[in-house]
């Protein structure tokens, strides 16, 4: 490895170290290095944040010819939701997905009665509340002619009533929402009625610590601003929406449990969240509150659905505008290639082939394939230092231990024989977007989910080839093979290309031994889709590396290069070589009065 591939790496794993540790989730807390065993729907739910409490905290509540009924469940069902409704409140009281299992293999509840809790209240124009838990609703079951499942509430309440129906279609992660205040024109306030969701999201999948800081409460303003909470703090997070809100959903890792409104947006929203680490039986408690336009259900118009469903991109995007922004793909240009690149080759490719292990072999095939002419751009500037090596040889021998002069002189030689000191970084800086994409979709995309390849079970999270019996920080408790695997192929790579290029020496060479073993340990709890996809990366980059080398003659690299020593023989630095120039020229003039103020 030469100094411009060392300057190329050292850049590449700056960003990359910068940007784990600004975007890649906390370590667990020490003082519970095991991980959580699975939690069972039998768990006491916590109690919910104070924020959450207050927002469904009782009032002084109407007397109602439905208040005090015994309560009941009621169900419907399709091919991929089993919804069960309370008619204490008319309203969701669990969701489960009949296509999926948690990572331990039990049935996979969205949520249920003793972990979450949705009510709306609204206030009447004497000045009393009345919330729909305080109503036992009568249900009404039926089907529509194309198959989907009606259910409808209604409750009694002095002068009118209050109507909820739910539409669940055959085929569909969507549930048709409508609520109407019937006949309580005259007894209903004019101020928007208030919708909350309190949400204690479980564990579902291996990783704890990623399932944790995957999850978070997304939402979309009718202005066209998307934000979410942050999802990795511990701390309590909190925020208010400034204007109407088009939609809000609860991201659980993979999974999804949202509200859109189809006519008039939400007239406001606030949304918290809060972690307790002492508690093993909730990871994030989640809470959303609503503000629904009054006249819109006085007149019938309120018409809104929930989504509860998978957090697949394909899914959403048809959902809601921006909806498929559920599934994080990362931000700018990484957003960007893993969207319009990466998701339809990986989507073309397993159409054709069932191992998803294979589908990213092929991946790194393909991608390797279309920068290769990168690839070649790199290897050819490391072929040109090579060929320099007797000159910068002859530089270190005649000014020993000045490496202010070296490096200068280097500069000019470069210049006389027109060789850039970026060629070689360059080429390798332009596929960061490509390294920055993959960090992001191995862990976010559900294709992978609970998909096993080899000895992992799950590609979008940590494989565990082997078990420790005690924790180590910034390691964990486990070995991952595919992590080894990619370390190992790094560094026989590394060391290749320093026993090829000598040019390497110094801290600069051990350095470049340095990086993958700090990989080894930042990796080791990523997703095994990643560091299977950066392992075979290294293999094919050993393949490139061959049938590279056969199409690079030094004899005629050399050739050229004495043929721009000719033609630069005059020709003064410009350009971001003179700039090095000058400053390592200024840099020898400030040394040498230094020396000459201490004589």
């Amino acid at each position: 490895m030469d100094r411009n591939s060392a300057t190329g790496l050292f850049l590449i794993s700056a960003l990359l170290l910068v940007y784990l540790f600004f975007f890649s989730p906390k370590k667990e807390d020490a003082k519970a290095p095991g991980k959580t065993p699975p939690p069972t729907a039998a768990a006491t739910a916590p109690a919910a944040t104070p924020a959450a409490v207050a927002a469904i905290a009782p009032e002084t509540a109407l007397d109602t010819a439905a208040a005090g009924g015994v309560a009941q469940d009621v169900a419907i069902s399709n091919e991929h939701l089993n919804i069960t409704f309370s008619t204490r409140g008319g309203r969701v009281a669990a969701v489960r997905l009949k296509k999926y299992k948690t990572f331990f293999g039990q049935p996979l509840d969205l949520f249920d009665a003793k972990s979450a809790r949705m009510d709306t209240r609204f206030r009447t124009i004497d000045g009393k509340t009345i919330r729909f838990s305080d109503l036992v609703f009568q249900p009404t079951t039926s089907q529509t002619a194309d198959g989907a499942s009606v259910i409808a509430f209604t409750a009694p309440v002095t002068g009118g009533s209050v109507e909820q129906t739910y539409t669940l279609p055959k085929d569909s992660y969507e549930l048709k929402y409508n609520l109407r205040l019937n006949g309580l024109e005259r007894t209903v306030a004019q101020e928007p009625l208030v919708f909350t969701f309190v949400d204690q999201v479980r564990q579902t999948e291996q990783d704890l610590q990623q399932n944790r800081n995957h999850t978070t409460i997304n939402h979309y303003l009718a202005s066209g601003d998307q934000g979410s909470l942050a999802e990795a703090s511990e701390n309590p997070e909190e925020y208010k929406a400034a204007g109407p809100v088009m939609w809000a959903a609860h991201k659980h890792d993979f999974f999804v449990a949202g509200l859109i409104a189809d006519g008039q947006p939400f007239t406001g929203g606030a949304f918290n969240s809060n972690v307790n680490l002492a508690d093993s039986s909730t990871i994030k408690t989640l809470s959303s509150t609503l503000t629904i336009p009054v006249n819109e259900v006085v007149q019938g118009r309120g018409q809104y659905r929930f989504f509860f469903g998978p957090n697949s991109f394909s899914l959403l995007k048809n959902v809601a505008p921006e909806f498929d922004r559920n599934v994080y793909l990362g931000w700018g240009l990484f957003r960007w290639v893993n969207r319009f690149v990466v998701l339809p080759v990986f989507h073309f490719l397993e159409q054709y082939i069932t191992s998803y292990g294979l589908i990213i072999a092929l991946l790194v095939l393909l991608i390797k394939l279309v920068t290769w002419p990168l690839t070649y751009k790199t290897y050819e500037s490391q072929a040109r230092m090579k060929v320099l090596k007797p000159e910068i040889d002859e530089l270190k021998a005649k000014y020993g231990d000045d490496q202010t002069k070296i490096q200068q002189e280097t500069m000019k030689l470069y210049q006389t024989f027109g060789v850039s000191p970026l060629s070689g970084c360059v080429p390798t800086l332009l596929t960061l977007p490509i390294l920055f994409a993959m960090f992001q979709f191995f862990p976010n995309a559900i294709e992978l989910r609970q998909q096993s390849f080899l000895w992992a079970k799950d590609l979008s999270s940590y494989d565990v080839f082997a078990k420790l019996p005690f924790y180590v920080k910034w390691y964990g408790d486990h070995v991952s093979m595919f992590t080894l695997l990619m370390t190992a192929s790094t560094l026989l790579m590394t060391w290749q290309s320093n026993q090829t290029n000598t040019a390497m020496q110094g801290p600069m060479k051990t350095y470049s031994y340095l990086m993958p073993i700090i990989f080894l340990f930042v990796l080791n709890s990523f997703a095994a889709g990643l560091t299977w996809y950066y392992f075979v990366s290294n293999v094919v980059t050993f393949a490139q590396q061959a049938i590279t080398k056969a199409f690079v003659d030094d004899t005629k690299i050399r050739a050229k290069l004495d043929a721009n020593k000719i033609k630069n023989k005059d020709k003064k630095p410009s350009g971001i070589q003179g700039r090095i120039a000058e400053a390592m020229k200024a840099a020898q003039e400030r040394e040498a009065q230094a020396k000459k103020k201490q004589s």
